[in-house]
């Protein structure tokens, strides 16, 4: 971070609606490809950012996405996940409103980016895996199981799991709600510790109710 640019296409990315690629960060800053994806790779070294394959569109390579790393809580003016909870809890407390109620408000204000109307599995996903959950997806028809293959409140969630669990839940339904075409209607709680909690969720059409 002691460089500049580094640190500048760090905050790019932090600001960002949604994963970033070497195209879209070449045109920003005004720099080559390879300066851009060497400052990149110091980053992902460091651990403060994660790269990702975008979903294959046509023929060739997909194109590799990059985003801030969930644990870089608190760093380099990025909000932490318990910094996120607190936030969360403090609006249960002032409104008395229900968690599930509280996290769905929450939701439907995250910043989801552009996406294409038929599509909106991979903001969805994209948007659970920025916060810390690294989701994993499996689509069967229209039902849909999204797996949370880690859990950023673990250390809350075993003190008031009822609590925290249903902010994860109004969180996820807010988000579905926002991105529109899926439908959030449970979470399976699991040990925080091994996380692999699940999201069951449908598809939806215009026509649906």
């Amino acid at each position: 971070m002691g460089d500049p640019t580094r640190h500048e296409i760090f905050q790019y990315l932090a600001d960002a609606d949604a994963p970033v690629d070497v195209a879209e960060l070449t045109a920003h800053f005004g720099l080559n490809h390879n300066a851009i994806r060497q400052h990149l790779a110091k980053l992902v070294d460091a651990g403060l950012v994660v790269e990702s394959a975008a979903p294959p569109i046509g023929r060739g390579r997909p194109r590799l996405r990059y985003a801030v790393h969930p644990s870089a809580d608190s760093r380099w003016g990025v909000t932490g996940p318990y910094e996120r909870l607190a936030m969360l809890l403090t609006e249960v407390i002032r409104s008395g409103d229900a968690p599930v109620e509280v996290g769905r408000r929450a939701g439907l204000h995250q910043r989801l980016g552009d996406r294409p109307a038929s599509e909106p599995v991979t903001p969805f996903v994209g948007q659970m895996a920025r916060l810390g959950f690294a989701p994993s997806v499996r689509r069967d028809g229209d039902a849909l199981d999204v797996t949370l293959e880690a859990c950023p409140f673990t250390s809350a969630v075993l003190t008031d799991p009822d609590t925290v669990c249903m902010l994860h839940l109004g969180l996820a339904q807010g988000m579905a709600e926002a991105v529109g075409g899926i439908v959030v209607d449970e979470l399976v709680p699991h040990d925080p510790r091994r996380a692999h909690c699940r999201l069951r969720c449908r598809m939806t059409r215009p026509s649906d109710d």
